[in-house]
């Protein structure tokens, strides 16, 4: 038989025979602590000062604050409001006792004399109860913290992607206001992290033709608008130092459900050292032997 060790249940009742019996009665049956109060201030006292009450049997008849007094103050504060209780009366035997007993947060009502068998029985209904509530709870909190690894795996394999990838790559908002940066960013424009975030992009960017500065993010919100992407865009990022570092930009619009953009990510390739296809000067043709100076063969 279950014996419920390291459960707590308090006992309340005016009369120190009743506590004696009640307590002599639980620790028969069970492994328990038994903690007693002899008046609902009491009570309330001791759950205050105590984490640890699992149940509380409650006697309805007292004076001053009687059970349902009792009761009803316990339900209203946070800490002791998810205590099951289970009223006993000897006087309060009828209907109309019992519903005002439920309506105030009781989990039972039952009658005096007790019948031992029964107040065991329910008592033991209760502990189970928690016991696969507690079960429960350990489960949901096993599969929260692997659920929580698991988050925090895949953040930190993104962060590193983020972090170790050698492109720049800047996070905008809608208004162009750079809202992060990994440090391939950083390295490129020189700046610190903290100095760069909250900048336009304007800022610390241009285009080839100088003309489309003026219209700088309308021309790219359009743009990102009609296709959510816009990539391999031959640019310039504006160094802090004023160097003019080539890349080739890519662009592309996050939309939120409703479809507007909620930010923009930009990916720049440093192509310093590169030569564009257009620059490069073509090779002089080979000479013919075919065709050679016949006076060269003399």
């Amino acid at each position: 038989m279950n014996r419920y060790r390291g459960f707590t249940v308090l006992i309340v009742d005016d009369h120190a025979h009743n506590l004696f019996t009640l307590r002599s009665l639980i620790e028969r049956h069970m492994d328990v602590a038994v903690l007693e109060a002899d008046s609902g201030q009491a009570a309330i006292d001791i759950t205050l000062s105590r984490s640890d009450i699992d149940l509380i049997i409650l006697d309805v008849q007292m004076p001053g604050m009687d059970g349902f007094q009792t009761a009803s103050l316990l339900k209203l504060r946070k800490r002791t409001r998810d205590i099951p209780i289970i009223f006993l009366t000897a006087a309060f035997k009828s209907e109309e006792f019992q519903q005002r007993g439920y309506a105030v947060g009781a989990v039972d009502y039952l009658l005096k004399p007790i019948d031992d068998h029964l107040l065991i029985n329910k008592i033991s209904t209760y502990f189970r109860l928690i016991e696969k509530e507690r079960a429960l709870n350990v489960v949901l909190e096993q599969r929260v913290a692997e659920r929580t690894a698991e988050l925090e795996k895949a953040r930190q394999y993104l962060a590193n992607i983020i972090n170790y990838m050698g492109e720049a790559l800047l996070v905008l908002s809608p208004k162009g206001e750079i809202k992060s940066v990994n440090p391939k960013a950083l390295r490129m424009l020189g700046y610190q992290e903290q100095d760069l975030i909250g900048m336009s992009i304007g800022d610390v960017f241009e285009e080839e033709g100088d003309e489309q500065a003026g219209a700088f993010m309308g021309t790219w919100l359009e743009a990102l608008i009609r296709t959510g992407a816009l990539s391999k865009i031959e640019a310039r990022f504006i160094a802090r130092d004023g160097r003019r570092v080539p890349i080739l930009f890519s662009r592309t619009a996050v939309k939120d459900a409703a479809g507007a953009i909620t930010d923009i990510i930009c990916i720049a390739k440093d192509m310093t050292g590169y030569v564009r296809a257009d620059e490069v000067q073509p090779s002089p043709p080979e000479p013919d032997p075919s065709r050679q100076d016949p006076r060269q063969e003399l």
